[in-house]
């Protein structure tokens, strides 16, 4: 092999050497090193792609017929009842992977075909909500992302895989779908966003110019009084846990304490943490410039030294070589390929676990920096400005947070004698 840090047995080289396999070996290996895969890993394809290729000279096959079909032939038929010379690798979670990659590199040089999809009607018809939501309303990518997910468990439960009749659709219809997506969690947040999902796509429908009053008129939104609820912040105690949650051992510790760092000192949304780039740190002025808001628009906030330092940190020990631009990138190979909010959502869930709270809810880390806020004498207009709020409306919530102030003018409980 070229590489001196990657060592296969000489049987498993001379496989790679003489196979249909062969021609495309190398391109392979420097997929492997470009996507920073461990040597290990790497040993561990090679020797899954060494497999296949044996197989398919002994079956015949030339390198323009592989495909998904031929590679679940080779996995579902052949390596149960493999009797191969040894040493032969037969580790089947490894060898699928090595197979998936190898089947990319294939397509991406035009050696094989293109899979050919199924056209699904319901999936066709979701992603055009789906520009409709983008380009039309301009909402926020994980609010699309949401709707997508309700709206398609909607028509998938109306339809199937059959072609969307708009016209076809009852009233009971929408009525059992709400019942059953509410069935196991019948919570506020949960029917809000299966009414308001529907909603908008019966708009959409109706952009496209179909009647949807009968269906719209049955959607009732659950009964939710502006500020009647208390934001979720956690104590000065449980912060502490959560920074304290991020011991040496664990993978990767570096990049989540400097995730949850920004979370509580910056106040940033997970979408906004995933999205984060190398470019939008200054470090001489200490900024950090936000572009993919969910407003939006481009926000400066200053960039507090704990947190620069958190990040510093990542950024010099931990942070895997990438082509990838952004600050926080995949623990394991490919780095290249970028995180989304699930990743940031995940993490901090499970630092919530560690310290023995039972919620997961990352937003909480975005009350308790206004809750900290007021309580060193911010005003709610600083909130506002630096949760980036459209309207300092939203900032109203955290009134109720502000002990110190609400104390201030709480009056004397009837009949005390204060």
């Amino acid at each position: 092999m070229s590489s001196t840090t990657i060592h296969l047995p000489p049987t498993t080289q001379r496989w790679l050497r003489n196979s249909p396999i062969t021609p495309y070996v190398l391109v392979y290996l420097d997929y492997l090193i470009e996507c920073r895969y461990a040597d290990e890993t790497a040993e561990h394809y090679l020797a899954g792609l060494a497999h296949l290729g044996l197989w398919m000279g002994l079956n015949h096959l030339n390198i323009e017929e592989l495909d998904e079909t031929v590679v679940t032939q080779f996995l579902d038929e052949h390596l149960p009842n493999c009797d191969c010379p040894r040493p032969i690798f037969q580790t089947r979670a490894d060898i699928s992977a090595a197979c998936a990659h190898f089947l990319r590199i294939l397509r991406n040089r035009g050696v094989i075909a293109l899979p050919v999809s199924p056209v699904d009607p319901v999936q066709e018809e979701v992603e055009r909500f789906d520009d409709y939501l983008t380009d039309v309303k301009g909402l926020a990518s994980e609010t699309c992302r949401n709707y997508r997910r309700v709206v398609l468990s909607f028509l998938q439960a109306c339809f199937g895989s059959a072609e969307v009749v708009f016209t076809a659709l009852q009233a009971a219809d929408v009525r059992q779908f709400i019942a059953g997506q509410l069935k196991h969690r019948a919570t506020s947040a949960k029917a809000s966003l299966v009414a308001t999902a529907l909603r908008a796509y019966f708009r959409y429908r109706g952009a496209c110019g179909d009647d949807i009053h009968a269906l719209s008129g049955i959607i009732a939104l659950p009964a939710h009084w502006n500020l009647a609820t208390l934001p979720k912040a956690l104590t000065d105690d449980e912060v502490n846990r959560l920074l304290n949650a991020f011991p040496p051992e664990l993978p990767s510790c570096r990049r989540g304490y400097a995730m949850v760092r920004c979370a509580l000192d910056l106040g940033l949304r997970a979408s906004e943490i995933a999205k984060l780039s190398l470019a939008d740190i200054d470090w001489q002025a200490g900024t950090v410039t936000l572009r993919s808001t969910k407003s939006r628009r481009e926000d400066i906030l200053p960039l507090p030294i704990p947190t620069g330092q958190a990040i510093a940190d990542y950024l010099r020990y931990e942070r895997p070589r990438t082509t990838n631009p952004a600050v926080f990138v995949r623990r394991l190979a490919p780095h290249d390929i970028p995180i989304g909010p699930d990743a940031v959502h995940r993490l901090i869930r499970d630092a919530y676990r560690r310290i023995g709270l039972d919620h997961g809810r990352t937003h909480a880390l975005r009350h308790t920096l206004a809750r900290r806020l007021l309580e060193q004498g911010d005003s709610l207009k600083e909130v506002a400005d630096i949760l980036r709020h459209r309207s300092l409306d939203t900032s109203l919530i955290y009134a109720k947070l502000d002990s110190r102030k609400l104390s201030a003018v709480a009056l004397p409980w009837p009949g005390s004698a204060a």
